[in-house]
């Protein structure tokens, strides 16, 4: 019976539109647009309940260390600020810890630079097979030579494309790492410069005039203290 219902053409549901004399209120709210907006507002409404709830059922001796560690600005909460959570021991001994990782990374990189130079220089240098030829005159001098360079250029054709590939993508492998080498060195002596500053005794900046070599990268001088 349902399926026959089914098949009957009813009429599609609509709803009115906005009067012509009410254009000025804006468009006419749906069925669709009611749903949305109670779900919103009894979302709100139990929100508000349950704070209410806790409010009502809180105990008035109750502590926690948060409370001195915040301060209410506008009825918002913000906690304290941590800048000076560390001492200068704990930053020292953190600073010292990514020095040694850039450290270990560094060297990491260098053994791989060092693996992947022999295997290219090992590619490149294949010993050559250099024969001594002896001719009576020009003419068998000159079919030696072309002989030869016939087969140099065999052996060089002989070369899959493939392992060409492969060699391209190794030196271009080889420049990258070389690359974040450099890169790495340069962050770890502005890590170390950085350590060395942090650490105590009078120090001062030297000028250009000063030095001897000049460069771009500051130099300091330490006071020279008597060790006991």
């Amino acid at each position: 019976m349902s399926s026959l219902r089914n098949a009957v053409p009813r009429r599609p549901y609509k709803e009115r539109a906005q009067p012509q004399s009410r254009k000025k209120f804006g468009l006419l709210e749906k069925h669709k647009d009611y749903i949305q907006r109670a779900k919103a507002f009894h979302k709100k409404e139990d929100t508000l309940r349950k704070l209410k709830e806790k409010a009502a059922f809180k105990n008035p001796d109750e502590f926690y260390f948060k409370m001195i560690r915040t301060r209410t600005v506008d009825g918002v909460h913000k906690p304290e600020s941590h800048v000076n959570k560390y001492t200068a021991e704990q930053l020292m001994l953190m600073k010292t810890q990514d020095a040694g990782y850039i450290l270990q990374k560094m060297q990491s990189e260098k053994k791989k630079i060092e693996k992947l130079t022999a295997t290219l220089h090992s590619l490149d240098n294949q010993p050559s097979n250099k024969h001594l030829y002896f001719a009576e005159d020009r003419e068998e001098a000159n079919e030696i030579l072309s002989r030869s360079s016939k087969g140099l250029v065999a052996s060089s054709e002989a070369v899959p494309d493939s392992i060409r590939r492969k060699t391209i993508s190794s030196y271009k492998e080889l420049e990258a790492r070389r690359s974040r080498v450099n890169e790495l060195e340069k962050l770890y002596m502005d890590m170390t410069l950085q350590q060395e500053l942090r650490k105590k005794g009078r120090k001062r900046k030297l000028r250009e005039d000063e030095l001897s070599n000049p460069t771009l990268k500051p130099v300091y001088k330490w006071r020279a203290e008597r060790k006991r």
